[in-house]
């Protein structure tokens, strides 16, 4: 009789439910649940705390710094390259590094190598700065002006024989441009000191100066550098205020990778409108992102990239190519501390791109890791190996031997287990 009445209200519960929420409503939200919009992924005291230690910087190196950043992989890699090039300057060093296809914006800072080493030793800044570009690029654009207002009010930005500050009647946007449109002058100044007092003290702004230069008052300039169209991606880009964006320069964009590039086709930037002269807004390509993580599942998805997981980060050994245990390098992007440490890539690993691991350590793990991918094999030999082990040791046992099966079948377990699971870690 219990049973029975328990059941009775069982069902009218059940259509108690049903008719309070239609099953249809009840499926149109779980349906339109995964579609809910990520928040910006940084407030503006963090991105003001990321662009203060370049939004000092001319407008046109300031616009391809930031472009330069959301390639934080090949960032490494072209600083690589001028430190086993320290002989190559300017024109030299472009030409030296013309079959790299690393993106213009990036090939552009061997230009200003002093800059370009300092994104590499200071990566993991480098890194967050252009997630903030590729999430947030408004805000980025806002924070450079918000700041260089600061720095104007506090009597640390004008114009100087090195440069030139412009501020524009209508809009108060503050410009900066070289003084002598051939030589760019790099700005050294501690970012704690040049905007005055600093409103976010949760948020102090990294010092970082161009490699090899420390500020010795509160803004001064490193040494000037000559610019060309021939040799320099630098003029291509600029910084449209106006529109919150980094603009190109077509022509000065096209004129640069014809000059620069083996295959420079790939790398062209047409106008749009089909007139010659037009500034385009800069568009972020995601082949030269090397499979480094995207912030948030949003921008990857803008850029055709999923995240791994539901929008998390990959863990680090899942980032390393270590997968699940399966013997076989895994495809998650670099994380920073990986990048963060210089090195070259095993671009034989997965499909082509370089791995984080290789590129953050010199390739040091090149060989004691290349044979990831034959894990299954190397286990099977290894197994093979632990069973004859354990049958001399079960004869020498039986013979009076002082060795146990015991003891050489635990050692030769070892192995197996690094033989399998290092990829080339095997004795």
């Amino acid at each position: 009789m219990k049973r029975v009445m328990f059941c009775q209200m069982a069902m009218v519960l059940f259509l108690c439910t049903s008719l309070v929420v239609p099953p249809g409503l009840m499926a149109q939200e779980t349906k339109e649940e995964p579609a809910k919009q990520e928040g910006p992924a940084f407030r503006p005291e963090e991105i003001d705390q990321m662009v203060a230690p370049i939004a000092l910087y001319p407008d046109e190196l300031l616009a391809q710094v930031l472009a330069a950043s959301t390639y934080p992989l090949e960032i490494v890699q072209a600083a690589r390259f001028v430190q086993q090039n320290k002989d190559l300057k300017g024109e030299k060093l472009m030409q030296a590094a013309k079959d790299k296809d690393w993106d213009p914006s990036v090939k552009a800072m061997l230009g200003f190598p002093d800059v370009l080493l300092m994104m590499n030793e200071k990566l993991e800044w480098t890194e967050k700065l252009g997630n903030a570009v590729l999430s947030q690029q408004k805000d980025v654009m806002a924070s450079a002006q918000r700041l260089r207002q600061k720095a104007q009010e506090s009597g640390n930005l004008k114009t100087t024989k090195e440069q030139k500050v412009i501020v524009e009647e209508k809009t108060k946007v503050i410009v900066i441009q070289p003084a002598n449109p051939e030589v760019v002058y790099v700005p050294a100044y501690n970012p704690t000191v040049v905007y005055g007092v600093w409103a976010y003290p949760a948020y102090p702004p990294p010092p970082i100066y161009p490699y090899g230069y420390a500020a010795t008052a509160a803004f001064s300039f490193a040494a000037g550098v000559a610019v060309g169209a021939a040799w320099s991606g630098h003029g291509a880009y600029g910084c449209g205020w106006n529109s919150g964006e980094v603009d190109v320069n077509v022509n000065k964009s096209n004129n640069f990778t014809q000059n620069n590039y083996t295959n420079s086709q790939k790398y062209q930037k047409s106008s749009q409108t089909g007139q010659t002269g037009q500034k385009q807004n800069w568009q972020h390509n995601p082949e030269h992102r090397k499979g480094a993580q995207y912030p948030n599942q949003n921008t990857a998805q803008k850029y055709g990239q999923q995240r791994s997981g539901s929008g998390t980060r990959p863990t680090t050994s899942d980032a390393r190519g270590y997968g699940s245990g399966t013997g076989q390098r895994g495809s998650g992007g670099p994380q920073t501390s990986d990048l963060s440490r210089g090195g070259q890539g095993a671009s034989d690993r997965s499909g082509g791109k370089p791995q984080t691991s290789d590129v953050s350590r010199g390739g040091g793990r090149e060989n004691a890791m290349g044979g990831a991918g034959n894990g299954g094999n190397e286990r099977a030999a290894s197994n093979r190996g632990q069973e004859s082990r354990s049958s001399a040791s079960r004869s020498t046992s039986s013979a009076g031997g002082s060795r146990s099966s015991g003891g050489s079948s635990s050692r030769g377990g070892g192995g197996g287990s690094r033989g399998g699971g290092g990829g080339g870690r095997g004795r």
